[in-house]
């Protein structure tokens, strides 16, 4: 499993984390055009749910969320960047659609949200969490049952077994792939929080 990983690091690893100032570039007018969030997260995402992007960036997945969700639902953008948050909001409040996101800054080890989530969304960020176990128990935690995890990494950081691998550490928390996603230039699963029958 790689250990140099982001958007989630302890102060001495944030070397690792994406830097802010590459957002324009990995973030910009054609990034909805490669990766759409309604075709990406419309199959699970309705009016009124609230939902976590984790390692939000600049926010292309958390403003494709806010319209998904509607004026009832709620988008939690987290991130550890300032930068990258502050980003996401000038894009939310230009896009008319910041009374739908909430802005957090994760803390150095945790998300560290209380809402209980209908749905959350990992993409391209897991690779760069040191303790990928906490990190997704804690998000098994935060889901309601039934709740939906959206798992994606890019191919030119993580290869099919290190991908694989991950998705085992999501199953050993509890976590049950629903199904397998495609997503250009990566990997993808749903991981779903199952509910127990007994």
């Amino acid at each position: 499993m790689n250990t140099k990983q982001v958007g989630y690091s302890p102060v001495a690893e944030q070397r690792f984390v994406c830097p802010w100032q590459l957002a324009p570039l990995l973030d910009n007018l054609l990034r909805p055009l490669i990766h759409n969030p309604r075709r990406l997260f419309g199959p699970y995402v309705r009016n009124g749910m609230t939902v976590l992007d984790v390692g939000c960036g600049a926010g292309f997945a958390s403003l494709g969320l806010a319209e998904l969700v509607g004026e009832e639902g709620l988008v939690i953008a987290a991130d550890l960047q300032p930068q990258m948050l502050d980003i996401v909001k000038k894009r939310a409040v230009k896009a008319g659609l910041y009374n739908r996101i909430r802005i957090h800054r994760c803390e150095s080890n945790r998300i560290g949200v209380e809402e209980e989530l209908d749905f959350a969304v990992a993409f391209f960020m897991t690779h760069e969490v040191p303790d990928v176990r906490a990190f997704f128990k804690e998000i098994f935690t935060l889901l309601k049952p039934g709740g939906r995890l959206f798992l994606s990494e890019p191919r030119i950081h993580v290869s099919r077994r290190n991908f694989e691998q991950t998705v085992e550490e999501a199953q050993s928390v509890g976590f049950t792939v629903s199904k397998r996603r495609s997503v250009r230039f990566g990997r993808a699963v749903l991981l779903v929080k199952t509910v127990d029958k007994d």
